[in-house]
Protein backbone atom coordinates (compact mmCIF):
# COMPACT_ATOMS: atom_id res chain seq x y z
CA UNK A 1 0.00 0.00 0.00
CA UNK A 2 1.26 3.84 -1.03
CA UNK A 3 0.30 5.74 1.86
CA UNK A 4 -0.62 9.43 1.32
CA UNK A 5 -0.70 12.59 3.95
CA UNK A 6 -4.65 11.82 3.21
CA UNK A 7 -3.92 8.57 5.06
CA UNK A 8 -1.57 9.77 7.42
CA UNK A 9 -4.83 12.29 8.61
CA UNK A 10 -6.76 9.57 8.78
CA UNK A 11 -4.39 7.49 11.73
CA UNK A 12 -3.92 10.89 13.28
CA UNK A 13 -8.07 11.00 13.39
CA UNK A 14 -8.19 7.13 14.79
CA UNK A 15 -5.65 8.08 17.10
CA UNK A 16 -7.11 11.52 18.16
CA UNK A 17 -10.73 9.81 18.70
CA UNK A 18 -9.26 6.96 20.85
CA UNK A 19 -7.74 8.94 22.57
CA UNK A 20 -10.53 11.38 23.29
CA UNK A 21 -12.60 8.19 24.36
CA UNK A 22 -9.33 7.29 26.75
CA UNK A 23 -7.19 9.83 26.99
CA UNK A 24 -3.39 7.95 27.24
CA UNK A 25 -0.86 8.76 29.75
CA UNK A 26 2.23 8.52 27.88
CA UNK A 27 1.13 9.77 24.25
CA UNK A 28 4.35 8.30 22.66
CA UNK A 29 3.21 5.03 24.12
CA UNK A 30 0.50 5.18 22.71
CA UNK A 31 0.98 6.08 19.24
CA UNK A 32 4.06 3.33 19.27
CA UNK A 33 0.67 1.01 20.13
CA UNK A 34 -0.86 2.26 17.72
CA UNK A 35 1.37 1.99 14.80
CA UNK A 36 1.86 -1.95 15.90
CA UNK A 37 -1.62 -2.47 15.28
CA UNK A 38 -1.46 -0.18 12.07
CA UNK A 39 1.91 -3.15 11.58
CA UNK A 40 -0.11 -5.93 12.36
CA UNK A 41 -3.37 -5.69 10.70
CA UNK A 42 -6.78 -6.29 12.61
CA UNK A 43 -8.75 -9.60 12.14
CA UNK A 44 -11.72 -7.11 10.62
CA UNK A 45 -9.19 -4.69 8.82
CA UNK A 46 -9.58 -4.99 5.00
CA UNK A 47 -6.48 -3.19 4.22
CA UNK A 48 -3.28 -4.69 3.90
CA UNK A 49 -1.07 -4.27 7.53
CA UNK A 50 1.22 -1.82 6.79
CA UNK A 51 4.67 -0.48 8.23
CA UNK A 52 4.32 3.26 8.95
CA UNK A 53 8.01 5.18 8.93
CA UNK A 54 9.28 8.34 7.81
CA UNK A 55 7.59 11.43 6.91
CA UNK A 56 3.95 10.00 7.01
CA UNK A 57 4.30 9.04 10.13
CA UNK A 58 5.85 11.67 11.71
CA UNK A 59 3.19 14.13 9.76
CA UNK A 60 0.66 11.91 11.37
CA UNK A 61 2.32 12.22 14.72
CA UNK A 62 2.76 15.87 14.66
CA UNK A 63 -0.83 15.88 14.42
CA UNK A 64 -1.45 14.27 17.27
CA UNK A 65 1.22 15.16 19.29
CA UNK A 66 0.01 19.24 18.51
CA UNK A 67 -3.54 18.54 19.35
CA UNK A 68 -3.35 16.47 22.45
CA UNK A 69 -0.33 19.01 24.07
CA UNK A 70 -3.40 22.39 22.89
CA UNK A 71 -6.30 20.52 23.50
CA UNK A 72 -7.81 22.63 26.39
CA UNK A 73 -6.89 26.07 23.70
CA UNK A 74 -8.04 24.39 20.68
CA UNK A 75 -11.14 23.45 23.03
CA UNK A 76 -11.82 27.10 24.05
CA UNK A 77 -11.26 28.16 20.43
CA UNK A 78 -14.34 25.59 19.13
CA UNK A 79 -16.55 26.60 21.72
CA UNK A 80 -17.36 29.85 21.27
CA UNK A 81 -17.69 29.07 17.48
CA UNK A 82 -20.43 26.57 18.09
CA UNK A 83 -23.50 28.61 17.54
CA UNK A 84 -26.46 27.62 19.02
CA UNK A 85 -25.01 24.19 19.93
CA UNK A 86 -22.88 23.32 23.21
CA UNK A 87 -19.12 21.67 22.43
CA UNK A 88 -20.24 18.37 24.43
CA UNK A 89 -22.89 17.67 22.17
CA UNK A 90 -20.46 17.23 19.26
CA UNK A 91 -19.36 13.31 18.25
CA UNK A 92 -16.18 12.20 19.22
CA UNK A 93 -15.38 12.14 15.46
CA UNK A 94 -16.14 15.38 14.55
CA UNK A 95 -14.28 16.93 18.21
CA UNK A 96 -10.93 14.72 16.66
CA UNK A 97 -11.50 16.37 12.86
CA UNK A 98 -12.12 20.15 14.44
CA UNK A 99 -9.32 20.17 16.96
CA UNK A 100 -7.00 18.44 14.13
CA UNK A 101 -8.59 21.26 11.59
CA UNK A 102 -7.75 24.06 14.21
CA UNK A 103 -3.82 22.81 15.26
CA UNK A 104 -3.86 22.71 11.54
CA UNK A 105 -4.60 25.77 10.65
CA UNK A 106 -2.96 27.67 13.46
CA UNK A 107 0.56 25.40 13.44
CA UNK A 108 1.25 24.87 9.76
CA UNK A 109 1.93 26.17 6.60
CA UNK A 110 -0.74 24.16 4.90
CA UNK A 111 -2.97 25.97 2.51
CA UNK A 112 -6.24 26.88 4.68
CA UNK A 113 -8.44 25.47 1.55
CA UNK A 114 -6.94 22.22 1.86
CA UNK A 115 -7.16 21.96 5.99
CA UNK A 116 -10.77 22.68 5.36
CA UNK A 117 -11.36 20.60 2.50
CA UNK A 118 -9.51 17.54 4.37
CA UNK A 119 -10.88 18.12 7.63
CA UNK A 120 -14.55 17.99 5.41
CA UNK A 121 -13.22 14.75 4.09
CA UNK A 122 -12.35 13.22 6.77
CA UNK A 123 -15.64 13.82 8.61
CA UNK A 124 -17.33 12.82 6.00
CA UNK A 125 -15.65 9.69 5.78
CA UNK A 126 -15.32 8.72 9.67
CA UNK A 127 -18.71 9.86 10.12
CA UNK A 128 -22.16 11.40 8.31
CA UNK A 129 -22.41 13.52 5.05
CA UNK A 130 -24.52 15.97 7.71
CA UNK A 131 -21.28 16.67 9.59
CA UNK A 132 -19.22 18.11 7.20
CA UNK A 133 -21.22 21.46 7.35
CA UNK A 134 -20.53 22.21 10.87
CA UNK A 135 -16.73 20.88 10.27
CA UNK A 136 -16.90 23.18 7.36
CA UNK A 137 -18.97 26.20 9.18
CA UNK A 138 -15.99 26.33 12.28
CA UNK A 139 -12.71 25.73 10.37
CA UNK A 140 -14.39 28.45 7.89
CA UNK A 141 -14.93 30.83 10.21
CA UNK A 142 -11.67 30.27 12.61
CA UNK A 143 -9.67 30.22 9.41
CA UNK A 144 -11.17 34.11 8.61
CA UNK A 145 -10.35 35.02 12.07
CA UNK A 146 -6.61 34.22 11.39
CA UNK A 147 -4.34 36.93 10.08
Amino acid sequence: MTATRRQAREWAIQMLTAADVNPPDDVRMFMDSFWEEIALGLPDDRSEPVAVKGKLKAFAEERVAGVLEKRDEIDAIISPLLENWDFYRLGTVERAVLRMGIWELGNTDVPRPVVINEAIDLVNWFSSPRSRQIVNGILDKYAKSLP
